[in-house]
């Protein structure tokens, strides 16, 4: 399936240049696993940022630097070890967050629960997958911050349009959403987030302190 729904370059450019924190950095490359026109956009910006390194001028080496370089090459050769996927990580994800630690699942309400994934470094974006049986819709909330969320599998809708396998969606702090899940197939989703969800209307209201995102 081709993902109608894209990343702006300007996340795409921060990606390539490695000037993400890792939540955005998962998010990004989740959708980039599933998108042949971002990850070829993606390339050239890497191409572009290597050619602009090579035409750097050189900087100056440390005294020492040629001392320390032969003196590692006796040392053992430290090889890295394959890890297992954790347990339950659903086939969208990168290869490299497969092995990342996953939370227990926890029930927000109705058919929906979400469940952590375990960062290995610190990083001001939460990740999380956020399961929604077909059907089901989610309160009408707006953002604390930032909101990306990468579809997995199944579809869901909202005012901004039709999100299935492999689309990618960005909500910023004054983006009111209310999801409503295809009928179908369970909705599984990649979300990366900054602050929390802000739950609208009298019933988002009362939930409020029971269900945080």
């Amino acid at each position: 399936m081709i993902p109608s729904h894209h990343p702006d370059d300007s996340w795409l450019l921060a990606y390539a240049a490695g000037s993400l924190d890792l939540g955005q950095h998962v998010a990004i490359a989740t959708h980039l696993q599933g998108c042949a026109r971002c990850r070829a956009w993606t390339r050239t910006m890497e191409c572009v940022g290597g050619a602009g390194l090579a035409d750097a001028a050189p900087a100056d080496l440390g005294a020492d630097a040629l001392e320390r370089t032969l003196s590692r090459l006796d040392g053992p050769i430290a090889r890295p070890q394959p890890r297992a996927a954790a347990e339950g990580a659903p086939e969208g994800l990168p290869p490299f967050a497969r092995s990342f630690a996953l939370g227990p699942w926890r029930k927000l309400g109705g058919s929906i629960r979400t469940r952590e994934i375990v960062l290995p470094e610190a990083s001001a974006t939460r990740v999380l997958l956020l399961e929604s049986k077909p059907g089901a819709s989610v309160f009408a909330h707006t953002h604390g911050a930032l909101e990306m969320t990468c579809v997995l599998s199944g579809a869901f809708r909202h005012a901004g349009g039709r999100f299935a396998q492999g689309d990618f969606d960005c909500a910023e702090s004054d983006d009111h959403h209310e999801p409503t899940i295809e009928d179908g197939e369970t909705c599984l989703c990649l979300v990366a987030i900054q602050g929390d969800l802000r739950w609208r209307g009298l019933l988002g209201r009362l939930v409020q302190p029971f269900i945080r995102l």
